[in-house]
């Protein structure tokens, strides 16, 4: 790999060991992947994926003590993405202590980021694109992350360029302030491999949408077709939320980190303009047919992890929606749903424990500026909070618990079970009925 002035003296070692060991690794990763150079990071701001302090993860928290001690401090202020926990979240006694074993290593991975220069104590999301929270990367900067769902959202929706990385190697891109130029850094790379053509009958829920892409195109750059007809052309709010829930479906069922939109995303829109320059469509691109019929198909397949119980009957105990996080249109959009659901049903309070999941920075504007639907939303029960369903979910604590979700990447990495947005809020609203729930 051919470096520049800057980053030889760094391989010297002239800015100390630890630096030279983090530019030697990430020379090596590039290198796996045929990058020529390392390209400057130009995003006014970092992010992390690590935010959540597993027991399980000392080695990272050592590896980040050994960096901050050898001087090797991220370039920028950064992001990072949510807690596993929070306190106002409800739990038993012998619960919170439990969960105060499984995430022991939170205070120290938090002063951690402390000391390495993280925006504030609310920057734990992983939706920080989001107005209120600032971390907005512009078209065409060049970023170093890696939480899968933001990655997604950055690359397609706002045009920004980053690929896939893993927890150390993005802290260690955002420390070094360079990252190795190969894949979606390229305009090669960001060219698609598949045109997915939507032809549903209804508008798809962007979940199921998101999974179908992630199933067929695996890794690969799809262009989508028919999406306009639903969403219109303008990146309103609502069209933004839409994309950012199908992008991270389509990430978490494969791992498709860019998708273009005709008429909607930027590089698409650029790219049909007069001397908008080369297509974003490869020439030997495969077509692939989204109709109703194959949402069907997708949601059918996904298991119930309640089968693997010795007793698999028995009523949902706990719901999740926000993964990836809400934002304040969905929060809003939410609770209007849930009103509506229990006025149809005859209740006045959710049937089980729900929790709507936003970055702590959209929650307190929700609270301000949509004073009387939070507090609707506290009536009814419902608990919005901004930590990670995913790690609150992924342990052994809520293994035995009955929890079902909306959000196609929570059921993908936990034991969560699967319903569509209209059949989430027919339960929580209504209650559980076993007959007919397949």
């Amino acid at each position: 790999m051919i470096l520049n002035e800057e980053l030889l003296a760094v391989q010297r070692g002239e800015q100390g060991e630890a630096m030279r060991k983090v530019l030697n690794t990430l020379v090596m990763y590039g290198e796996a992947f045929g990058a020529k150079r390392m390209v400057k990071i130009t995003g006014k701001m970092g992010h992390a994926v690590i935010g959540t302090g597993s027991m399980t993860w000392k080695p990272v928290f050592d590896l980040m003590e050994a960096l901050i001690e050898g001087g090797a401090l991220p370039r920028q202020s950064f992001t990072t993405d949510p807690r596993g926990v929070e306190p106002h979240v409800p739990m038993s006694l012998a619960d919170r202590a439990m969960f105060k074993v499984i995430f022991s290593g939170q205070k120290r991975m938090e002063k951690e980021w402390e000391r390495m220069g993280i925006k504030d104590q609310n920057a734990y999301t992983c939706t920080a694109y989001m107005d209120e929270v600032g971390n907005i990367p512009e078209y065409g900067d060049i970023l170093g992350w890696a939480e899968s769902s933001a990655v997604s959202y950055v690359n397609s929706v706002i045009g920004a360029r980053c690929n896939r990385n893993s927890g150390i190697l993005e802290l260690m891109s955002n420390i070094l302030g360079y990252v190795p130029e190969f894949g979606l850094l390229t305009d090669e790379g960001r060219k698609a491999d598949w045109i997915i053509e939507v032809r549903c009958q209804n508008r798809p829920e962007p979940q199921l949408l998101g999974s179908a892409i992630g199933f067929k195109c695996v890794e690969d750059v799809p262009f989508i077709r028919g999406l306009d007809k639903w969403l219109g052309t303008d990146l309103t709010q609502t069209v933004r939320d839409y994309l950012k829930d199908m992008g991270a479906a389509a990430a978490s069922n494969g791992s498709v980190g860019l998708y273009h939109v005709e008429n909607i995303t930027p590089e698409a829109v650029l790219s049909s303009l007069p001397g908008g320059g080369n297509s974003l469509i490869k020439e030997n691109a495969k077509v692939f047919v989204i109709d109703d019929e194959e949402i069907a198909r997708v949601k059918a397949s996904y298991p119930n992890p309640w089968e693997e119980r010795k007793d698999p009957s028995g009523a949902p105990e706990l719901a999740f929606a926000g993964c990836p996080h809400f934002s304040c249109e969905q929060l809003c959009d939410w609770t209007d749903r849930l009103t509506e659901g229990l006025k149809k049903h005859g209740n006045q309070k959710v049937t089980m424990n729900t929790i709507f999941c936003a970055a702590p920075d959209v929650r307190e504007a929700f609270e301000k500026n949509y004073p009387e639907k939070a507090l609707k939303l506290k009536y009814i029960g419902v608990t919005v909070s901004g930590l990670c369903p995913l790690s609150y979910t992924s342990n052994p604590l809520t293994d035995n618990i009955r929890i079902i979700t909306a959000s196609n990447k929570l059921r993908y990495y936990s034991k969560a079970r699967f319903f569509s947005e209209e059949e989430l809020v027919d339960i929580i609203t209504g209650g559980w009925k076993e007959e007919g729930r397949k």
